[in-house]
């Protein structure tokens, strides 16, 4: 087998040539005004914002950073612009019914105009109500009302006195009431002197009493039926002086808001009630009427007519378009809207200006945008946004009626109708764990806007990646950039991508780095942001990061953990993680041991006993025996006993990546081949032995880099990636360099067989029509050992019996 040539320089970091651009300064380019490489995302943001039908919400998904946000905003913003203003929304008083306050639509604009024509309304009735129940024609008409009840009165008191005279008595007042008493002479009797007249005289006098008693206790019962009927007719004549003095005030409100019923009915009640209450305006006091409603009386507020006030839920005057609303704090209250309450007397109260509007009241009409994560973590919040979708309004429940705060009077408002776009904003796997747990979800969201992280690296997305770092630059007023510095960002892009065909679409990350490039540029005193200042802030980011990853390979240097980085070793060999901690990603190197016993074909993964191996490993390690098997024990049982391990690995290990690097070791200890461990090894492998691609290709070949370069380069180090990887490399340019001086080699693997060559330096050998191997080859020196073990195995078990393991 020909030996796998080491990758060439150009292999190991494709740089962006800064001739390729036409410019000298990113301050040439024209402004990009489009998001560059997310096409689909851009169409499905189209069409749900186009299409106006129930349940065509959207939910943008894809990683943090790639400019969902500032994408749905702009085209949400783009075509609110073209929409008409939403109506403005307000709550008034229900005069029939106090705890469920009634909504009013209003034209945009116009719901400060009610509430400015109430209050001059109620400011008017308090001056000019007082003053027509203070006018002389009002005295008059009044006390001739009076008079006529008094005059009735008087009559029928003066009729009983007359009669009364004539049989002897007079009717007189007294702190007990109205009495009859026998006279003589115009003078009362005294007891004695009743007394002393005669039997027959008192009987008659008894008797004219007793008539005369039954005839004003006649009277006296007329009495409150005389005072209501008076109380009618004032009360009619107050209504009717009343209606006088505001109709022509309301006339006016009638005329402005007849195209609107609502307001039209809300303004008749609130006559009414007036008319009903004048007492509240006369004498600046609640009513007998108004104290019987509990939701009559102001909450906080000394002014007793509050209820004739217009409270302004959603105002949309000077407004030009549609709202477009992100909530950054979509707590359910701050979504559908509270009503707050205030202490008094020991419990909770409230009314209907302590009605507050939510991020779905100011968004309708128009746009809603919020961050799916945040709503989620809010109680209520999630079922509170479909509820109000699904009904297409905005119901306002308070939390406290759910929890049941007995000393809570509460409101009902009443439902505002729901017309309104949401744009969710999300990763990938919300979206889809949302889209399988709840049924709701893809009736509701049923517009998928999916972000990519990467486009295609192609000179022309280049141009408009340099296009957009212009356009970045000048928004955020920072300098531009030279063409040399805007290469080194399109680099920086590709070794996020982690593919050197690729470039991420991570504009946060874009923008941090042109800001900190920036900022040395302005330390360093110039105009411009130069490729020493784009290298300059990437060291920065690394450096401030680079604590841990110091401590790892100190731990490895120091030799508290050991991996080798020379000499040669049998079933032992250098493999290579990438560890993340946050934001932060890197490679390390861990030493991988195998030991080979006689046995029943068993593989073991140590760190599986343990149970410190996740399943996507431990199904790695299954692959190994199967390959084992099926290569070089087709004729014979595989009587085998193997033990893997990652030395001195304290926490979880879990992937495939370090699969061919097992096998490797296996072999080497079934082999007795040693090998190199200069080399550090990647890539997962089939039951064929193919090597496959692994992640991190970049961190782990750094990692293993830095070991070596810190104990002092030989020039036979290096490392053994998947040929499938080749693609994927932006490697460090200390990294490059050494390679460029021979110190440090890199080589692409496609088959275990290549490999295992490389890191014995033995053939691993081709098999014959027979299934054999060349005598002196690698895999004759396994298929040798394993068909001794075979044939140790049978002898073992005839010797012992099955009984004996």
């Amino acid at each position: 087998m020909t030996p796998v040539p080491a990758l060439k320089l150009t292999q190991l970091n494709t740089r962006t040539d800064p001739t390729q651009f036409a410019f000298a300064t990113t301050a040439e380019l024209e402004p990009i005004s489009d998001i560059i490489g997310q096409a689909r995302a851009v169409a499905a943001v189209e069409f749900g914002i186009g299409i106006r039908h129930p349940g065509y919400n959207i939910f943008a998904l894809g990683s943090p950073g790639t400019g969902k946000h500032t994408v749905v905003r702009d085209y949400l913003t783009q075509q609110a612009t073209d929409d008409p203003p939403p109506s403005d929304w307000c709550y008034v008083y229900n005069f029939q019914e106090p705890h469920r306050p009634v909504a009013l639509e209003l034209p945009a604009g116009g719901g400060p105009q009610l509430r400015a024509a109430m209050d001059e309304l109620l400011d008017e009735m308090r001056t000019v109500l007082p003053a027509a129940f203070e006018t002389d024609d009002y005295r008059v008409r009044r006390q001739a009302v009076e008079s006529t009840y008094q005059q009735r009165q008087d009559e029928e008191f003066s009729r009983l006195q007359t009669e009364a005279v004539t049989k002897g008595l007079n009717l007189l007042r007294t702190p007990n009431g109205l009495i009859f008493a026998p006279v003589r002479n115009g003078e009362v009797l005294k007891t004695e002197e009743f007394q002393q007249m005669a039997q027959a005289e008192q009987d008659a006098l008894k008797a004219a009493i007793e008539e005369m008693q039954e005839k004003l206790q006649r009277v006296v019962i007329q009495l409150p039926r005389w005072e209501r009927e008076l109380r009618k007719e004032l009360q009619a004549f107050h209504e009717e002086l009343a209606h006088v003095t505001i109709d022509p005030l309301f006339h006016e409100l009638h005329e402005h808001y007849a195209p609107q019923p609502a307001v039209q009915n809300y303004l008749d009640a609130a006559q009414a009630d007036i008319v009903e209450n004048l007492p509240m305006f006369l004498r600046g006091e609640e009513s007998e009427s108004q104290e019987s409603q509990p939701f009559a009386p102001p909450v906080g507020n000394s002014d007793h007519l509050v209820r004739y006030r217009v409270n302004l839920l959603v105002d949309h005057s000077g407004r030009t378009g549609a709202p477009v609303i992100y909530e950054d704090n979509p707590a359910y209250q701050n979504l559908v809207g509270r009503v707050e309450y205030v202490p008094h007397m020991g419990g909770l109260i409230t009314d209907f200006t302590h009605i507050k509007c939510g991020a779905l009241h100011m968004a309708n009409g128009g746009y809603l945008m919020i961050d799916a994560l945040k709503l989620l973590s809010q109680p209520f919040a999630w079922e509170g946004l479909k509820r109000a979708l699904r009904a297409e309004t905005i119901r306002i429940e308070t939390p406290g009626q759910m929890l049941s705060q007995a000393n809570a009077v509460s409101l009902e408002p009443q439902p505002i109708p729901l017309r309104l776009k949401v744009a969710l904003l999300g990763d990938r796997d919300l979206y889809y764990l949302l889209s399988q747990s709840d049924p709701d979800f893809d009736e509701l969201f049923k517009v998928m806007a999916d972000f990519n992280e990467e486009i295609e690296r192609t000179p022309e997305n280049q141009m408009l990646f340099a296009r957009l770092i212009g356009s970045m630059t000048a928004s955020r007023e920072l300098r531009h950039l030279d063409r040399e510095a805007t290469a080194r960002v399109i680099d920086q892009c590709a070794r996020v991508a982690a593919d050197a065909g690729k470039l991420s679409m991570r504009v946060a990350s874009v923008v941090d780095l042109l800001q900190e490039a920036d900022y040395f540029a302005g330390k360093a005193g110039d105009d411009l942001i130069q490729l020493a200042h784009v290298e300059q802030a990437l060291e920065a980011q690394r450096y401030r990061a680079w604590r841990i990853p110091e401590r790892s390979q100190e731990s490895i240097l120091d030799g508290a953990v050991r991996v080798q980085t020379a000499g040669a070793a049998v079933g032992q060999i250098n493999g290579l993680s990438v560890m993340q901690l946050g934001s932060l990603t890197f490679g390390q190197p861990s030493r991988i041991t195998a030991r080979v016993t006689i046995g029943r074909g068993e593989v073991v993964n140590i760190e599986r006993e343990v149970a410190m191996s996740g399943p996507s490993h431990s199904k790695g390690v299954l692959i190994l025996a199967s390959f084992l098997a099926a290569r070089y024990a087709v004729d014979f049982p595989l009587s085998l006993h193997a033990r893997l391990v990652f030395e001195q690995s304290y926490g979880g290990v879990d992937g495939d990546s370090a699969s061919s690097t097992e096998l490797y070791a296996l072999l080497s200890a079934i082999a007795g081949a040693p090998i190199r461990q200069s080399y550090a090894v990647t890539g997962s492998v089939d039951q064929f032995g193919n090597v496959q691609v692994i992640g991190g290709v970049n961190e782990k070949i750094e990692g293993f880099f830095a070991i070596c370069q810190r104990r002092g380069l030989t020039g036979e180090q290096g490392v053994l990636i998947p040929a499938t990887n080749v693609r994927h490399l932006m490697l460090r340019q200390e990294v490059v360099a050494a390679v460029a001086a021979g110190q440090f080699h890199i080589f692409p693997i496609s088959h275990i067989d290549e490999g295992i060559e490389l890191l014995t330096g033995v053939a691993a050998g081709v098999a014959d029509g027979e299934g054999v191997y060349a005598e002196g080859t690698i895999n004759r020196l396994v298929q040798d050992r394993l068909r001794d073990f075979a044939r140790r195995w049978s002898a073992f078990h005839r010797q012992n019996g099955p009984g004996l393991i």
